[in-house]
């Protein structure tokens, strides 16, 4: 992620007031103290659209749509709209295994940092309300691309929310077994020409694909929409294959 360049990054709407891109996975949303030396997004792209005010957060290994403000009052009326829940947000995912429904909805308080390893755990007692309905797109081998709309914005949510319905995300290391998606795995009679097999996903397998709002000023709908990242549309598209 250190050769990432502010022009490769995919902007997907841009004006005076805002800024939205398709986030390359890998990359924390602002700076983190835990990693230093690493570039964040927002000084990436400050780089090219001078100062940026965080409205959202993504975490560092999914991908997808993120909205920054280019001024204050951008900002204020945007994080209105995410505070007031009058953003909607779809993500898509892969979960491992083959759920018995087509459309779930977990509902159960998450409380943020809450274990050694800083995960957001369910807390019936002092988490908060936290809602995330899940629907089947496709029946995958070994796995199943859904849509993730959160009604809340809890930290690591999705990724809860789904771990706890028994069908984590493919590769996540901190809910799932983290372990990555192989197509050797799938596919027995699959030989690789490299010395060693390059994964079809090898982070948690997270895309935030889909924000609808209100634009800031104008007070026009955004539909904003993030193409797939490279290794997962790799992953959905071989695992359609098998299936």
């Amino acid at each position: 992620m250190r050769s990432l360049r502010p022009h490769r990054i995919q902007v997907l709407c841009a004006d005076d007031h805002l800024v939205a891109v398709n986030k390359p996975a890998g990359v924390t949303t602002a700076h983190d103290a835990a990693r230093p030396d690493e570039p964040d997004l927002r000084a990436l792209l400050e780089a090219r659209f001078g100062r940026l005010w965080l409205v959202h957060r993504l975490d560092r290994d999914t991908s997808g749509v993120i909205i920054f403000a280019r001024n204050e009052p951008a900002h204020r009326a945007l994080s209105e709209q995410f505070e007031g829940r009058a953003v909607t947000k779809l993500y898509h995912a892969l979960l491992v295994g083959n759920p018995s429904w087509t459309e779930r909805t977990a509902d159960a308080p998450l409380r943020v940092d809450g274990d050694r390893r800083h995960r957001t755990v369910v807390d019936i007692a002092r988490g908060k309300p936290s809602v995330t309905h899940f629907r089947v797109l496709q029946r995958l081998k070994r796995y199943v691309l859904v849509e993730a709309m959160p009604e809340t914005g809890r930290a690591h949510q999705i990724r809860v929310h789904a771990a706890l319905l028994g069908h984590p995300i493919a590769a996540d290391d901190l809910y799932g077994d983290g372990k990555p998606v192989f197509l050797s795995q799938l596919k027995p009679d699959y030989r690789w020409n490299s010395a060693e097999e390059i994964p079809l996903i090898g982070r948690t397998a997270l895309h935030a694909r889909r924000l609808k709002l209100t634009h800031p000023v104008t007070g026009e709908a955004l539909d904003l929409l993030a193409p797939y990242a490279k290794d997962f549309n790799a992953a959905v598209s071989q695992l359609a294959k098998l299936a």
